[in-house]
């Protein structure tokens, strides 16, 4: 029962968000209480201090880090490819998009934008031992073996934290890899960070928002690995980190809460299910949106996170439809929040000289019904001239689009000619019947 679900994770979100405070405190006690070190962090680039501190004073060589996009957000990667530690990427996808030096395309498939046959061209320069054939599991073997012996000489692992235990001071993670498991383990030192609004009350209520995540994320009833970390290694136990670090990270989530505006967006689960049915994220791929987060979600994130005169594009680029919402399993009012971030870049005077102009034209044009249709009747014969099979490759005042791609070329008449035509040909049908 999605329906119920979906309201049960959002009350217990919302709950969480309402008495962060409380539960963040309660989680640092119970986490310290587990043999854990905790480090709070007010924005991305003091988290990512803390985690290259850690790691300097370990005198780490070798570092494997489990997918994080939290990691991406604070610049984590970049801080690391400056140092003198070496990063490995551990997530299958990851890992491919680590060679070809490039930033991931989507939250839960980061290489979704590359096909077979580049996979195969990276895994052929990169490897040590190269895959036996082209098919699939051939190439996630060569990726297993390449990385198996990186698990194990790793000085530090690095991973995110999908929910955070405020009754146990536990942090838990998902993957379908065992490469959390593999980054947590072996390495002398663990450092977990993690968004301060992963919190949540008990296992109780981590246990609904977990089957919502899955369900969203990959349509599994659960993923092969969901594994509860408790502190570092306690006597008898057969491995596990001598040192266990959690690195908790506002970068402007408490300024999210005090906006009310944008305090439902700390919902957010992060299973990416808004990017799967954005229409804008189909059509432009998740590196057209300039941040670490793409599609609606990262829509709403990234002028939190970069300023909205930096990223006031992205609130434009969206069409509104609603499927975000429809089928975020927290409920997310995602186009509200659009609809909030241009009625503020507005406000605060982010729009161009020409944006203005073009847009108040427009509500003039908008309020002459007959001067409208006939714009629109001129631009769609236009465009139509400027078409070559089926698709636009220059336009005039759209350069901005066709630079990267081409335009789809409009239908041969108007919205309101072909709603004319329908209404008259339902008409001398129903004549035909009576």
């Amino acid at each position: 029962d999605f329906a119920a679900l979906r309201e049960q994770g959002t009350k217990i979100k919302d709950h969480g968000i309402k008495n962060l405070g409380h539960y963040l405190q309660q989680f640092e006690k119970n986490a310290q209480a587990n043999g854990a070190i905790v480090h709070w962090a007010r924005d991305g680039k003091e988290a990512s201090q803390i985690v290259m501190d850690i790691c300097r004073q370990k005198k780490a060589k070798s570092v494997t880090r489990s997918k994080s996009m939290l990691g991406e957000e604070i610049g984590l990667p970049d801080a690391l490819d400056n140092s003198e530690i070496k990063r490995v990427e551990t997530d299958l996808a990851e890992h491919i998009i680590q060679l070809a030096c490039e930033t991931p395309s989507h939250i839960i498939w980061p290489a979704l934008h590359k096909t077979r046959e580049q996979v195969i061209e990276l895994f052929k320069k990169h490897h040590k031992e190269q895959a036996e054939s082209e098919a699939v599991e051939d190439l996630v073997k060569s990726a297993r073996v390449e990385l198996r012996q990186k698990f194990l000489n790793a000085d530090v692992g690095i991973t995110g934290a999908n929910f955070l235990l405020a009754d146990s001071g536990s942090i838990c993670t998902v993957t379908n890899e065992g490469n959390a498991e593999l980054t947590a383990t072996p390495p002398k030192t663990q450092i977990v960070t993690a968004g301060i609004e992963k919190i949540v009350p008990s296992m109780a209520h981590a246990m609904p928002l977990l089957r919502l995540l899955v369900r969203s994320a990959t349509g599994a009833d659960i993923t092969q690995y969901t594994t509860f970390h408790n502190g570092p290694k306690r006597q008898g136990d057969a491995d596990g980190p001598d040192d266990y670090h959690i690195v908790l990270v506002d970068n402007g989530r408490t300024k999210m809460l005090l906006e009310e505006d944008m305090a439902e967006m700390l919902r957010c689960i992060r299973c990416g299910a808004c990017m799967n049915h954005c229409v804008v994220y189909k059509h432009i791929g998740g590196h057209a949106y300039g941040g670490t987060y793409p599609g609606p979600m990262g829509s709403v994130l990234t002028p939190v996170f970069d300023g909205l005169d930096r990223s006031k594009n992205l609130a434009h680029s969206c069409t509104l439809n609603g499927k975000c919402q429809e089928v975020c399993p927290v409920n997310i009012p995602l186009p509200t929040m659009l609809r909030t971030w241009r009625a503020k870049s507005w406000q605060r005077g982010h729009e161009t000289v020409a944006s203005r102009f073009g847009i108040k034209s427009f509500i003039r044009l908008a309020t002459l019904p007959s001067v409208y249709r006939l714009s629109t009747k001129i631009g769609v014969k236009f465009m139509r001239i400027l078409s070559k099979n089926g698709w636009i490759k220059r336009m005039p005042l759209a350069g901005a689009w066709t630079k990267n791609r081409d335009m789809p070329a409009p239908a041969s008449t108007t919205f309101m000619q072909q709603y004319a035509q329908k209404q008259k040909n339902k008409k001398a049908h129903e004549g035909k019947i009576s």
